[in-house]
């Protein structure tokens, strides 16, 4: 079974899109593209978590980081969650940090979502989308890949079943690094 991407709606389009997801969990639901980008710095962000605290990326340094920009709209971004969840328990003791970014305008959806989710890794909330511009986010869910010297290396775009398996591989090389 695949899932597809989520483009990002306009609130009335989101509503509906919600409602249209619900209806067709486990179809694909739009197309998907996973993209290897170059050795550029990650653009640097900080924002709060539903702990309270604030995040900054440029701290994250000397750790491998996954960024998982997410919304409790998105479908396939709760399909992906589970093994996101594994991935972090798998490897945070090894130097990798993930760091889910919630696009949700009411910081209060992302806690409840978060909560329901069994999220053990940092969630922060973008709901004025700022971070999600920096990085030019089109498609829900994304997940960055960035090095240890702060360095965007991998971008998938949407999520599909399988794509746990190449997270998972592209983690161990970084951390290798």
């Amino acid at each position: 079974m695949s899932h597809g991407s989520t483009p990002l709606p306009s609130p009335a389009r989101r509503r509906l899109l919600g409602s249209a997801l619900a209806l067709t969990a486990g179809a694909a639901v739009c197309s998907t593209s996973r993209a290897a980008i170059g050795t550029g710095p990650a653009p640097d962000f900080t924002l709060r978590s539903t702990a309270g605290s604030n995040v900054r990326l440029q701290e994250q340094r000397g750790q491998v980081v996954m960024v998982n920009f997410w919304a409790t709209w998105c479908g396939p971004c709760k399909i992906e969650m589970p093994h996101l969840v594994r991935l972090y328990d798998k490897y945070r003791a090894s130097g990798f940090q993930l760091l889910g970014v919630n696009i949700d305008d009411d910081p209060r959806n992302a806690s409840a979502s978060a909560a329901k989710l069994g999220i053990t890794f940092p969630v922060l909330l973008d709901g004025d989308k700022r971070v999600a511009k920096l990085y030019e986010l089109s498609t829900m869910p994304t997940t960055l890949l960035i090095d240890r010297d702060g360095r965007l290396r991998h971008v998938h775009r949407g999520y599909r079943d399988g794509y746990e398996q190449t997270y998972d591989q592209q983690v161990r090389e970084l951390l290798k690094a």
